[in-house]
């Protein structure tokens, strides 16, 4: 019995042990995923200026386009003067080169309203451009370092394995189950010490007769409060 009750004691060092590891382990994942999400912030960041900009500039290409066309009127109606004839006609054409050169200086307003914009969205697009870049860089090599120091947890996460089914081969199959059961239902600590007549684990006091009792090891006692294992060291006598 005295056997069990120390493979019991071993394990749950063990499990311990493991739970710190594997907390670890949780957090550099938890650190690359804060990492990544930051990267992807910036680059929806960086894409949604570039689509701004992208818009703006097929906008401003048809605004040009647009000008270009009215300035061709321009040319083409004041090309015409020389050859008119009559008042009448005279006036017309000079309205047509009026009217297009409004059109042009309102497509002109435009244009430079847009210009104003996309130098705006180009200096913020610059300015994030270089935050994602260095943002990477010191990502790319934290995330080597997590990497590294992950694969040596992994194997001492591996070896822990072994080392726990090792244990656990050489007890009692209803103790193993019971082991397990307390492990789920107190928070990962199925055994504990009881010192000065209560137990550690709940921190309420044990009937004189319970406690007495566990300095012989006939049988592997447990607290009545909390129904975790218990065990004594034999300096509490």
């Amino acid at each position: 019995m005295q056997k069990q009750l120390q493979l019991l004691q071993d394990l749950q060092e063990l499990d311990t042990e493991k739970k710190i590891v594997e907390n670890d382990r949780q957090a550099g994942l938890n650190e690359k995923q804060v990492l990544k999400s930051e990267i992807d912030r910036l680059q929806q960041m960086v894409d949604s200026l570039a689509g701004e900009i992208s818009v703006l500039e097929a906008e401003k290409a048809e605004l040009n386009s647009a000008m270009a066309l009215e300035l061709e009127n321009v040319e083409r109606s004041e090309g015409r003067l020389p050859q008119i004839k009559t008042q009448k006609e005279y006036v017309a054409v000079l309205k047509e080169v009026d009217t297009a050169n409004k059109l042009a200086k309102e497509l002109q307003a435009k244009i430079d309203a847009k210009d104003e914009i996309l130098t705006s969205l180009s200096t913020d697009k610059a300015e994030k451009d270089a935050e994602l870049a260095s943002i990477t860089e010191e990502a790319d090599s934290r995330c080597a370092e997590i990497d590294a120091s992950l694969v040596a947890v992994n194997k001492q996460l591996a070896e822990m394995d072994r080392q726990r089914e090792a244990l656990l081969e050489d007890l009692p199959k209803g103790l193993r189950k019971r082991y397990g059961l307390l492990m789920s239902r107190r928070g990962g600590v199925a055994i504990v010490e009881a010192r000065g007549g209560a137990c550690l684990g709940c921190h309420m006091h044990l009937p004189p007769q319970t406690f007495n009792s566990l300095f012989v090891v006939n049988e592997i006692q447990t607290c009545p409060h909390c129904n975790r294992l218990l065990f004594v060291t034999k300096t509490d006598e």
